[in-house]
């Protein structure tokens, strides 16, 4: 595995707490600190390297939900255009179906969300499905380059990624350092230092907030988020599935643990659309996601169950979600990246 595969690969799910992160990455991997940052900086520039922060927990600072239109094909791409530029918008893909653009707005509450769906409702000419979140059993987007054929099973055997039902949201005194986590870390050889002058306060402040986000809950996961289309991971499928509200709980527990399975959920049903438990799967090629969803419903018990499954066609848009831009408490984002880039 080269230098860049293993910064990519290794620092997924928990990114070094110290003043030197990149000092430290590159003890590991036998290199000094500018060759550490050569390579993020020439992974981000590639795009296989999304950002290196955090992913929020259920209830951290805002609210999702994930919504699908069935567009006309003559209409598609310009529909699509017009909800990515939805500053809201994290997700948008074309996937194989009726319901054929599916995406993820994200706000301050719920009633910005429904808001910002309905705005796109009137410019769309459409009605959205709208599909809330209910429950989370597995939600981890790590990807393994070294087998590359069990994507999303490294963090599963290691226990890093634990989901909670409690929420600990984001306080009012720590969101402009939230807003510096969805940002993520300037690739400088202290970076939590350029953050600690930029909110006038002490790195020993940054890493304690960090760990208690991380220990309760608030934050998922802080590390090298990827953006899997550009590491290979280009077939991705969700399967949706119509389940029994009793059972669904006992389905899921099994499906959470099936090899390839990177997301499971369960969601409200909506008219027309019966299905209430989700997974994602994500792999190099069709056939070797296909494979690994036959093993999983099989060990599920979900073979006889009503249920679809819808493969992305296109990636319109893939961003990190943003519950904390417009924080008041930053006098200016401008002020706050020049405080970084000193």
């Amino acid at each position: 595995m080269s230098v860049a595969e293993q910064l990519i690969n290794d620092w997924q799910q928990r990114f070094p707490l110290c003043s030197e992160p990149f000092t430290e990455l590159g003890a590991q991997c036998g290199v000094g600190t500018d060759r550490v940052l050569a390579e993020f900086k020439r992974m981000q520039e590639s795009g296989s390297l999304g950002r290196i922060g955090g992913i929020w927990g259920s209830g951290a600072g805002g609210a999702a939900l994930l919504c699908a239109f069935a567009v006309p094909p003559q209409r598609l791409e310009a529909v699509a255009a017009l909800v990515s530029a939805h500053a809201g918008v994290n997700h948008n893909y074309e996937r194989e179906h009726a319901y054929n653009l599916w995406f993820v707005i994200t706000g301050a509450d719920r009633e910005q969300v429904a808001a910002g769906v309905s705005s796109l409702e009137a410019a769309c000419g459409l009605q959205a499905l709208r599909l809330p979140m209910q429950r989370a059993y597995r939600i981890n987007l790590g990807f393994d380059l070294q087998r590359p054929h069990a994507a999303g099973c490294a963090a599963r055997s290691a226990g890093q990624e634990q989901l909670r039902d409690h929420r600990h949201a984001v306080q009012n005194e720590d969101r402009a350092l939230a807003a510096l986590v969805e940002d993520g870390l300037p690739l400088i050889a202290r970076p939590y230092a350029a953050w600690a002058q930029a909110l006038g306060c002490s790195e020993a402040h940054i890493f304690a907030k960090l760990q208690q986000w991380l220990s309760q809950g608030t934050l998922r996961r802080f590390g090298v988020v990827v953006r899997h289309h550009e590491l290979g991971f280009a077939a991705n499928a969700m399967c949706v599935f119509d389940v029994a509200d009793a059972d669904v709980d006992a389905h899921a527990a099994i499906l959470s643990q099936q090899p390839g399975v990177t997301l499971c959920y369960r969601r409200a049903r909506a008219t027309g659309w019966p299905y209430n438990l989700y997974c994602m799967l994500h792999g190099r090629e069709r056939g070797e996601v296909l494979a690994w969803l036959e093993a999983a419903r099989k060990a599920a018990g979900l073979e006889q169950v009503p249920q679809t499954v819808l493969f992305s066609r296109r990636r319109f848009k893939q961003c990190g979600a943003r519950y904390f831009r417009n924080f008041a408490e930053l006098s200016s984002k401008s002020q706050t990246r020049e405080a970084i880039d000193a």
